[in-house]
């Protein structure tokens, strides 16, 4: 039904508007389509985007700081830390993994109406945003719960949101692409972000990996972006200069890559789904 009254939408604007307004209008609906459906029928709402990270950083911290003991003298507050790389890289998780087979999924649409094919997967990208945006209130009330009061680097926030927002957008898109030739993608990329989650420091402190481990920590976007969050609420400083550039040059260097991609294979779509 939301796909119909959408193809009748973007039926009425083909001949009105430009397709770059199009595709930012289809773009908007799209977002606001998946978030009522997201929490349609749900008794708690959005407030599962709170209580969620709530939740698994409770079971976490019981569990990694009780029974395998991890801490450090460097982490000011060990929950603080497992929720800030736990929202983090669940924003990545969901956006790929919903980006991946936005294109498949949208294969009625697409077969009947003339539109953007880059919509979808940046649009799942952006649903993943906004949901991680409301799961910071998780955040906030554990920064209050531990004393560990946010600060005016705050403000550098929305620099790290479009940071991550292009790096998570360039995965998408390639995913997608990939995924519309090669349906094993979808299977193999959960057995990567598995193998993503335990290689990156979410829930164990960096000190704990041998020399050579840490080294490779350096080709890991996901230990870029995760100690940036942590440097602006946990520690509560500014990134440096080359923090910035390095989560800016890999945001720009995976958007690049799969638009690149994207664009060069999306007129083939049509006949694979």
């Amino acid at each position: 039904m939301a796909d119909t009254v959408l193809q009748a939408e973007t039926n009425e604007l083909d001949a009105w508007y430009p397709d770059r307004t199009k595709a930012l209008y289809i773009l908007s609906q799209l977002v606001t389509r998946d978030f009522k459906l997201k929490y349609r029928r749900s008794a708690l709402g959005v407030a599962w985007s709170v209580l969620n990270p709530l939740l698994m950083m409770a079971v976490m911290a019981a569990v990694f700081s009780t029974l395998m003991r991890f801490s450090s003298d460097n982490i000011p507050s060990y929950p603080l830390y497992i929720i800030l790389g736990n929202v983090t890289f669940a924003l990545m998780s969901d956006a790929t993994s919903q980006g991946m087979g936005s294109i498949i999924g949208a294969a009625s649409l697409l077969k009947k109406v003339k539109v953007s094919r880059w919509v979808f997967p940046v649009e799942k990208v952006l649903f993943a945003v906004v949901n991680f945006v409301f799961s910071l209130v998780a955040v906030l009330v554990v920064m209050l719960f531990v004393r560990v009061y946010p600060t005016w680097t705050v403000v550098v926030l929305p620099l790290f949101l479009i940071y991550i927002t292009l790096f998570c957008s360039g995965l998408s898109l390639l995913l997608s692409a990939l995924s519309v030739f090669f349906r094993d993608v979808m299977h193999l990329w959960g057995v990567v972000l598995t193998a993503w989650t335990y290689a990156t420091p979410l829930f164990y402190p960096e000190e704990i990996l041998p020399a050579w481990m840490l080294r490779l920590e350096l080709f890991n976007p996901m230990y870029h972006y995760v100690g940036y969050i942590r440097e602006l609420l946990m520690y509560r400083r500014l990134p440096s200069l080359k923090m910035n550039l390095i989560c800016l040059g890999i945001g720009l260097g995976a958007f690049a890559l799969g638009w690149f991609v994207f664009r060069r294979h999306e007129r083939k779509f049509i006949l694979f789904i």
